[in-house]
This record gives C-alpha cells, sequence and structure tokens, in this order.
C-alpha cells in the first residue's frame, strides 16, 4: 500500500520490537495508523512517539 509502512518496518526503522509498535497502535500513540483486518498500517511519514507518559518531574528534588 503506497504511503504506509508495516509494522515490522516500522519497528526496524525505530529500532524498537513489533509488539512495542503494536501496543504503540492499540493506544492510538501513532498518528495516522491504521488497523486493516489484522494488521496495522503506518504512514510512512510518522514519527516514533515520545516516552512523554514516562517524564519524571524534577521539581521535587
Amino acid at each position: 500500500m503506497n504511503g504506509y509502512i508495516t509494522v515490522q518496518e516500522a519497528a526496524e526503522k525505530w529500532g524498537v520490537s513489533t509488539r512495542q509498535v503494536q501496543i504503540l497502535c492499540k493506544h492510538n500513540r501513532i498518528k495516522g495508523a491504521k488497523r486493516m483486518s489484522r494488521i496495522w498500517i503506518i504512514p510512512e511519514y510518522a514519527e516514533k512517539p515520545t516516552k512523554d507518559k514516562r517524564k519524571v518531574d524534577n521539581a521535587h528534588e
């Protein structure tokens, strides 16, 4: 499909596991990712999500 990459391709591109990419898709963390039947397709331009949820607040130190 033109303009989209697979979970496997995204995993290689971002240096993470395919399972991690699937989880990011499932939790709507990858902008434009769509589920087609049993597979996820990810826009070629999509960027690896940041770890915003895991940022540590250093103000309390």
